[in-house]
């Protein structure tokens, strides 16, 4: 068995992971809106998407660790694939989003 320590608290790194996730992302997207590289509503969007992904990574890192510690492999391989579902999952929430945006500008730009 691996030694990873206390099993540690999933919901606290979940807020811990998106806060430090929030600071990074935002830090980035700024620096790119400043450059007028993006729209400014693409970075609070960009920010807020990756503030969710690294929360849930974060969360289900922990969660795979503490199973890990106690030896259930089949937990830690759960709670990694539902890590990676749940990032995956808001990568295509998003991008179904902004497909609809581009079309509805699109309807909008045919009728004037």
């Amino acid at each position: 068995m691996i030694d990873t320590g206390e099993s540690r608290s999933i919901t606290g790194h979940i807020v811990s992971g998106a806060a430090a996730s929030a600071i990074v992302a935002t830090g980035i997207n700024y620096n790119h809106y400043a450059k007028n590289e993006i729209s400014k509503n693409q970075a609070i969007q960009n920010s807020i998407k990756l503030t969710a992904q690294g929360g849930i990574a974060t969360g289900s890192a922990i969660a795979t660790t503490n199973y890990i510690g106690r030896g259930n492999y089949m937990g830690a391989l759960t709670a990694l694939t539902l890590g990676m579902t749940g990032v995956y999952a808001i990568e295509k929430v998003v991008e179904k989003l902004n497909e609809k945006k581009a079309l509805e500008a699109n309807t909008e730009k045919a009728g004037e």
